[in-house]
Formats: C-alpha cells, structure tokens, sequence
C-alpha cells in the first residue's frame, strides 16, 4: 500500500512536470506564432532580394537588416507583454525591447522573449497596487506617465545590463549548435524533437528554440538547417503511408485524408493518434527525422525562414535560390525510411488494432493538447452542450493558437452546414481572440473555461478532436429540430 502511494506521488509529480514544461512552452510559442506572417515576409523579402537571392535587388534589400533587428523582436517583445497585460502590458512591453535590441550587437528574439513578459508583468503589478488609490479624474494622466516611467527604465536596465548578458549567451548557444553542425551530430537531436512534437511541444522547440537560431544563422549564411529540424513533414508522411497500405478499419480509411491535412496543409498534429496507437512507432517517426536530418547536413540544405505551418509548400516557398533540391531530397529520405521502419510496425500490430483503438487514441491526442496548454483534464465521455432553437448568426471554432486545429473544423462544419442547407457565418479563431459577438463557439474541453470568460454570452459545445464529425453532426440535428 505504501509503494502505491509513492508510486501515484512520482507519477504526479511527472504529469506536473510535463505540464509545466508545456505551459511554459506553449508561452514561449504564444509570442512567436501570432507573428509568424511577419517572419515569413522577412523571408520573402530574404530570398528575393539579398545578393545571393533570387532577383538580388541593393533598394530592397535594404529592408532586410532593419526588419530583423528591429521590427520582429519588437513584434515579440509587444505580443509577450500583451499575454501577460492585454495592450497595456503590450506597450510597456515593446518598450522594454527596444533597450535590448539597442545594448547588443546581435538579433535579440531571446532579449524581446525576456523583457516583453517582464514588462507587462510590472505594469500588472502596479496597476494592482494603485488601484482605487488614484484620485477621480487623474486615472489617464497615471496610467500613461506610469506606462512610460516603468517602459522607460526597462529599457535603460536592458539597454545597460540584459542586452550584453542575452547577447552573450545567444552568441554561446550560437557557437554551439555550429559545432553541433559541423561534427554531424544534429540528426541526434530527433532523439527529443519526435516525441516533443506527439507532446504538443512542437511549437515550443520550433518556434520557441529553432527560430532563433535559425534566423542568427541565416545572417551569417543566407539559410538555416534549424527551421527543417521540426517542420519536416517527411517522418509524419511515412508513418501514414504504412497504414494506407496495412492498416485496418477506420485507420486505414483515415490515413489518405490525414496525409492531405498533414503534408499538404502541414498540420502535423494530424498523425499523431496514428502513433499513439502503436507507440512503437516512435521509432518510426524518430528514425525518419534522423535520416532526414543528417540529409540536410551533408547536402548543406536550409531554409530561409521558418515554413508555418509545415506544408510542402511552405517549405518550398521558404527554399533559398538553388537550394530547393537538397530541401525536398531531405524530406523523401526521411519519408522512406520512416515508412520502411513502419510498415513491419503497423502491418504486426493492425491484426490486434480495432476502430475502439483508433478512437481512443484520438481522444488521448484531445487531452494531450488540452493538457498542453496548462488545463485540467477530466476523464468524462464526449458531451454537447445545449444550444437554444433559434439560429445563430456567427459560428467560431477556436483552438489555442487559431490556426491549425480550428480552421480545419471551421471547414468541416461548413460543409456540413451547406449540405444541410443552412445558412450561418461560420469562423475559426484562436482562444483569445474570440469575437464578442459569436453566440455558439466550439472549442476543446481544455478550453472551454477560458472560452466562457471571453464569451461568458455564448454557447459552448465541447469537443475532443476538431475532426470528429459527430459533434458537427448532433449540432445540426439540433439546429434542424
């Protein structure tokens, strides 16, 4: 009895580990992924415009130096701020970045990620200690100067201390995954990056680890091996081409979809139930990204950008000028061998494999998202809520980020909605950004509290995967009635 007890205290103790470390993640990715059209415009203009581009242009590309060193980590110094403070902490945020972009020579993602929380955290912290101590009428005149003395010494402390002490440590972590590069041993790195991606931790070493590093190299080098290391859609691929040929029931007639979704639309997450229902696949998924990666390596293959998400296209439109082909022969690599390693795998374990597996293994992929955004997971059957008769004029689906998940569902209750011959505006949307005036959201069961407190007035409908048609199809019947 009392080694149970122990044993039920360490695995807590590690699911809150886990937790933490996702959360913390997710924070690290929140300030990256609502900026990812700016990145990606850097990259256009990179891959056009530098001497070695594309159409080398010397006015163009004058835009490139001052886009990296100050737009895109003010960009992510202000979104940082704004999670923590809404717009105020935003400014202060924004604020505060400019001192560490200013104290360092060098591109400060790791300085903006640093100062733009801090910044709105402070400003959080005073608002709470002076409010209801402001006298009537003077509340503007001490929210801005309070803005601007607190955003105005960040940047002094920044531009004096956090500046060098970042740029130091960013030129070090720089140093080292060159080395790592150059002695070959970053297909090692797929080791952690595979089963990071099934934990939902995708975003978080993507764009929370690689970006930096990879936009570092490309000034240097014109491109980076950094932002294929995640976004490789090959491992995923191969693991869905094996149960196309050898998988059974509802598996076998969902993987032609998925590779769509997954390699065309470049939602990774797509795949992962495929391995959660066979963990052996891991192996799979792992030894493709290696074989991917020390492809990259040796034929000097890079990007110029982070592709988002991780389509084929996106990675061939983030391609550098003449480096196209090592890019795609490093993604077929890792799709044959992740499909060779398997097929064995998944062709074993489908005579033991039901649809009650497939299903279960996507509802374990709904309360691992949802655990990784920091939520409490209830292990409770798939409910509904219910909704009023009349027809609602805006429908949003929203996941955490409003990218992936809920556009996906935002196109499949469409079509549903279309073919049952009703008319209603239908959007996707991420968590936080949710229009005031929606009157039904469907959302994740993780979310679902977050959800009512920025639409406390609209109908929430739970869901554990965007692609389960069965909600979809109870809310309609009910609109129908």
């Amino acid at each position: 009895m009392e080694v149970s007890k122990k044993t039920n205290s360490i695995n807590n103790k590690g699911k809150t580990g886990k937790a933490r470390v996702q959360k913390f993640g997710g924070f690290l990715a929140g300030m990256v992924m609502p900026n990812i059209g700016a990145f990606i415009a850097w990259g256009f203009i990179t891959a056009l415009f530098i001497p070695t581009g594309w159409i080398p242009n010397a006015y163009f590309n004058k835009l490139v130096s001052p886009t990296i060193t100050f737009l895109l980590p003010i960009l992510i110094g202000y979104t940082g701020g704004k999670l923590v403070y809404g717009t105020r902490g935003g400014v202060v945020g924004a604020i505060a970045t400019i001192g560490v972009i200013v104290g360092s020579s060098v591109t400060q993602f790791l300085g903006a990620m640093i100062m733009g929380p801090l910044g709105g955290y402070l400003i959080k912290k005073f608002d709470s200690l002076v409010k209801d101590k402001v006298p009537t009428g003077f509340e503007m005149l001490v929210d801005n100067f309070s803005s601007g003395i607190l955003g105005g010494i960040l940047a002094l402390i920044a531009y004096s201390i956090i500046g060098p002490i970042v740029a130091a440590f960013t030129v070090a972590l720089g140093n080292g995954a060159k080395w790592i590069t150059e002695v070959k041993l970053l297909p090692l790195i797929s080791i952690l990056v595979e089963p990071g991606k099934i934990l939902f931790l995708n975003n978080a070493i993507n764009h929370g680890i690689f970006d930096p590093l990879g936009i570092a190299q490309v000034k240097q080098l014109g491109k980076s091996v950094f932002f294929l290391l995640e976004s490789d859609p090959g491992p995923g691929l191969g693991v869905l081409l094996a149960y196309c040929l050898y998988g059974k029931g509802n598996a076998k007639q969902s993987a032609p979809g998925a590779i769509i979704i997954q390699f065309l639309g470049g939602i990774h997450e797509i795949y992962f139930p495929f391995v959660l229902m066979t963990p052996l696949l891991l192996l799979a998924v792992i030894g493709g990204g290696m074989a991917a990666d020390l492809t990259f390596v040796i034929s000097g293959a890079g990007l110029v950008a982070s592709p988002s998400p991780g389509s084929i296209f996106a990675e061939i439109a983030m391609s550098p000028k003449g480096g196209l082909i090592p890019v795609l022969f490093g993604i077929l690599v890792g799709t044959v061998v992740s499909f060779l390693i398997a097929c064995p795998i998944v062709k074993k374990s489908s005579v033991k494999l039901d649809d009650e597996s497939f299903n279960n293994a996507k509802m374990t992929v709904g309360d691992m998202k949802a655990e990784s955004k920091g939520q409490k997971i209830e292990n409770t059957k798939e409910k509904t809520t219910v909704i009023s008769n009349a027809l609602p004029k805006l429908i949003v689906v929203a996941c955490d980020a409003g990218m992936g998940s809920s556009a996906m569902g935002e196109s499949i209750l469409k079509k549903k909605l279309k073919d049952a011959g009703i008319k209603i505006d239908v959007k996707h949307s991420a968590i936080n950004e949710i229009p005031q005036d929606v009157e039904v959201v469907f959302t994740q069961e993780g979310l679902a509290q977050r959800a009512s407190m920025i639409v406390p007035n609209a109908k929430i409908i739970t869901i554990k995967n965007f692609l389960d048609n069965t909600v979809y199809d109870d809310y309609i019947k009910s609109l129908k009635k």
